[in-house]
């Protein structure tokens, strides 16, 4: 589970990443360790433009606005074209093209969108009032059918296998853990705001460095 941090607004401004995309480092003390400049994965539909038309009749999506309702998978499954995630006012679309664990995966955390950060959440089962970074990574790994249980940042350092993968990389250190799921990070690290903000997709990137990027097998 990750430690609570108080994290400063930093600029959007991108930086620039090497192609091996991870840099194996001495783990970091906290989070103003880090370099600061986050890099942009994915797009963002701003709010007044068109947004991206959901396939099979997917435009009847109604977002879960209450934070303490069960979790169901089994509504709209809202998908662009392509290779890349979309996101519009905080749900994210699937692409087309990816594989449908990726989707479902992608779907599920979609329902997590308003939950709060609590420390600890998403441990003693995926079904939680609120989730920290490693309850959060660990319930869109187990609905993509990767994992039969929460785990740790710890244990997240030795998922899958080593390097980035093509659709879902998991970046875990001691006391934190991200991912990147089809170009959109999901986190409880929010950059524009600071600080904690619990379980969030976000166009915006951060830095690996002090990360141990790791994959599902075939993804």
């Amino acid at each position: 589970m990750d430690e609570p941090t108080s994290v400063r607004a930093v600029s959007s401004r991108a930086t620039s990443v090497a192609a091996s995309g991870i840099v194996r480092a001495e783990l970091v003390r906290s989070e103003d360790d880090l370099p600061r400049g986050p890099i942009h994965l994915a797009y963002y539909v701003p709010h007044g433009n068109q947004p991206a038309i959901p396939r099979d009749g997917d435009s009847n999506y109604q977002p879960n606005d209450q934070p303490n309702e069960g979790i169901d998978i089994g509504g709209s499954h809202p998908t662009v074209p392509g290779n890349r995630a979309v996101l519009r006012n905080g749900i994210a679309y699937a692409p087309a093209n990816a594989p449908q664990n990726v989707k479902q995966a992608i779907w599920a955390v979609n329902t997590l969108r308003n939950r709060p950060y609590v420390w600890g959440g998403g441990h003693s089962s995926f079904q939680d009032y609120g989730y920290d970074c490693s309850g959060t990574v660990s319930f869109a790994l187990h609905y993509a059918g990767l994992l039969d249980r929460p785990l740790p940042s710890s244990d997240l350092l030795h998922f899958g296998e080593y390097g980035r993968g093509r659709w879902i990389t998991v970046y875990s250190r001691n006391g934190h853990t991200f991912a990147i799921i089809a170009g959109l990070r999901l986190d409880t690290t929010d950059f524009r705001r600071g600080g904690n903000d619990g379980p969030r997709w976000h166009t915006d990137g951060r830095e690996t460095w002090g990360f141990e990027a790791r994959h599902p097998a075939g993804l």
